[in-house]
């Protein structure tokens, strides 16, 4: 079965850019252009993997990560912050809310596929204990 994300990010281009580097792997892709929209996919059909954006209409993502780590049954989904924010503070804060890795945008293809690909084995890893 292939692996599942969720891309979040209100840029529509951006997400088509991620769904593209995504699906080129093997990787089957949702996704959602807001807050409220990723958090009712992530509750209905949890994914093996949220990429979440900080900079989101309605909720911001510190918000979302944070509400995700809430729940019991996510609490060890792995969440992907792709961001134009690049302050140590944010990265800090991302962390802090649950954020299981960070890049900062513009992000390079190969970078963003490294980290989806470390992050998706560490979560097989751990389903399996």
């Amino acid at each position: 079965m292939k692996p599942r994300v969720l891309v979040v990010d209100d840029d529509p281009q951006f997400r088509e850019l991620l769904r593209g580097w995504l699906e080129a792997h093997a990787i089957e892709v949702h996704e959602a252009g807001g807050a409220q929209e990723a958090l009712a996919r992530v509750e209905a059909t949890p994914p093996d993997l949220l990429c979440l954006d900080l900079m989101l209409p309605e909720l911001g993502g510190f918000e979302v990560c944070e509400r995700i780590r809430r729940i019991p049954s996510l609490a060890r989904l792995p969440i992907l912050v792709v961001s134009a924010r690049d302050l140590p503070a944010d990265r800090a804060l991302a962390e802090e809310l649950g954020a299981s890795a960070y890049l900062i945008k513009p992000v390079a293809a190969a970078a963003f596929l490294e980290q989806v690909r470390a992050l998706l084995a560490h979560r097989a890893a751990t389903r399996a204990l």
